[in-house]
């Protein structure tokens, strides 16, 4: 499995590099966007850890240009950055996953491993609810024959919707399956993306499929 570790601050760079190393990932890193950017799109990654912050060319200029070329590497985003405001612009512009800093090791670990497990999962044959359809490997949707354009994580929360359909799914096994993230504070950040993608999947249809449960979470589901 190979790395693209995008960090200006060098300590924490070969913080990083050494600790996956020593879990038998090959790393390779870069100091700045510009750099990291070209690393990216020329080679093949199986994760990409960007920091936010970055000189020549930021982490949110480096996301939306490599979303553009339609390079769907995962991409896990470290930055000091904490408010629901930061992350969800994180995620929208197209990061998969978002740890703040200072972190631990262990986390950090934890989400490259997660991140790299759902890329592999994500190779498998199209799946179908009412006239609701997904490509897990090219990750389009369709709503009968429209076609509807997601960001990588409102894919990854209908995905979870369409392997789950029937189901109540809380907040927290949202957060869980999802995100990998547990904590309650992510309760809002779920919320405004279940917003998003109501808007785009269910907004010009006759049949909702997205329904609240309420005080308990969603669920995807063809009647009421």
């Amino acid at each position: 499995m190979r790395i693209l570790v995008v960090e200006d601050e060098k300590k924490v760079a070969s913080f990083i590099k050494r600790g996956l190393e020593e879990e038998n990932y090959e790393v390779e890193t870069a100091g700045d966007g510009e750099e990291g950017l070209t690393m990216a799109i020329e080679r093949k990654y199986d994760l990409v850890i960007l920091d936010w912050m970055l000189p020549k060319r930021d982490g949110m200029s480096f996301l939306k240009e490599l979303r553009e070329r339609k390079t769907l590497t995962p991409v896990l985003m470290l930055t000091a950055k904490d408010s629901v405001e930061d992350i969800v612009t994180g995620l929208e512009t197209g990061s998969d996953d978002y740890l703040t800093k200072p972190f631990a090791f262990a986390e950090l670990l934890a989400r490259v491993k997660a991140l790299i497990r759902r890329s592999e999962m994500d190779r498998g044959a199209e799946l179908v609810f009412a006239d609701l359809r997904i490509d897990p490997v090219t990750h389009k949707v369709w709503r009968g024959e429209k076609e509807i354009d997601l960001t990588a994580k409102e894919y990854g929360l209908l995905e979870y919707f369409m392997r789950n359909p029937n189901q109540v799914l809380t907040r927290t096994m949202i957060a869980d399956h999802v995100w990998d993230y547990t904590f309650d504070s992510f309760t809002n950040i779920i919320d405004v993306y279940v917003n998003y993608l109501r808007k785009k999947i269910d907004r010009d249809a006759p049949t909702k499929l997205i329904h609240t449960v309420r005080g308990v979470g969603y669920i995807l589901k063809e009647e009421g």
